[in-house]
């Protein structure tokens, strides 16, 4: 698998895509059944360790930590709740992302703060990282996830909450959102009923005619699109002027499990529609010999 990646992304990268081998990451793991259990896939990667700003795939980390909230008895559930879960994955909405990250650390934006109160604001934005960094698993001990997700971008104290040259930006690698899925879609993150709710507004279409009615359905130009049809898949992209990222479960035709997390980033990566449709066809058509 490993040799079979690594000749891929050199194919790829001779295709106009200058240093591709170094702004490109991607997790890939293969299970051997359509029901895995955790840690039971074989896999390859490159540069899986490699922290990046995340774009919209954060909003992932924010959807099982909003289930979680509700399983410790930390917020309620509501209609609005699940109003703004819904848009914020399916949709991938700021605005209810935003909503979103103020119910799970008790803030608010705002004007800049000063003193206590800016420390406390601080050390309740961290809350997230801190349930994320007390997960089994090496792979969340260096990710950020305190930022919201922007049109435009930060004002007052989200501003300054970004620090020197954004410093303290949103950063994940392919391996720590590739754990996060794949304990989530085994059910050993959450309970039956949290998992279930989350496996369904995760799920994508890959019927054409749906597509094309939907033109952010976070299919074209991302994995989704290079999955044979017939594939049942499992996904949140990200996209910006920066970057654009895909990470997606899913069950082919064929009775293949797959995990595939691909971060690609700089302007010219972003703007290729083709690369991360290209990755999933070769890679989710790969046998062993």
């Amino acid at each position: 698998m490993e040799g079979f990646l690594n000749q891929l992304i050199e194919r790829f990268g001779k295709e106009s895509r200058l240093d591709l081998h170094n702004n490109l990451s991607l997790t890939w793991i293969l299970y051997n059944n359509q029901n895995p259990q955790p840690c039971s896939g074989i896999g390859a990667g490159w540069l899986e360790d490699k922290l990046i700003y995340p774009a919209s795939v954060v909003k992932l980390f924010y959807a099982c930590a909003i289930e979680t909230w509700l399983e410790r008895d930390l917020i309620l559930e509501s209609k609005e709740l699940n109003r703004a879960m819904y848009e914020m994955i399916v949709n991938s909405s700021n605005d209810a992302t935003s909503f979103i990250v103020d119910l799970l650390t008790a803030t608010t934006s705002g004007p800049c703060l000063n003193g206590e109160k800016w420390e406390i604001w601080k050390k309740q934005r961290n809350w997230i990282n801190d349930w994320i960094h007390s997960l089994n698993g090496p792979e969340f001990k260096s990710v950020n996830c305190c930022q919201k997700t922007w049109t435009d971008g930060p004002f007052g104290r989200d501003f300054d909450f970004y620090g020197v040259a954004n410093s303290n930006r949103n950063a994940l690698s392919t391996d720590s959102t590739a754990r996060l899925l794949e304990s989530l879609m085994t059910g050993a993150l959450l309970k039956v009923s949290a998992t279930t709710k989350l496996k369904k507004i995760l799920f994508r279409s890959l019927d054409l005619m749906k597509r094309k009615s939907d033109p952010a359905n976070q299919v074209d130009g991302f994995l989704g699109e290079g999955l044979p049809e017939g594939t049942k898949l499992w996904s949140k992209a990200g996209y910006m002027s920066e970057v654009r990222h895909d990470a997606a479960w899913f069950n082919t035709p064929q009775g293949k499990t797959m995990l595939l997390v691909v971060f690609s980033q700089g302007e010219i990566l972003s703007k290729d529609s083709f690369l991360l449709p290209a990755l999933a066809s070769q890679l989710s058509q790969w046998e062993f010999k």
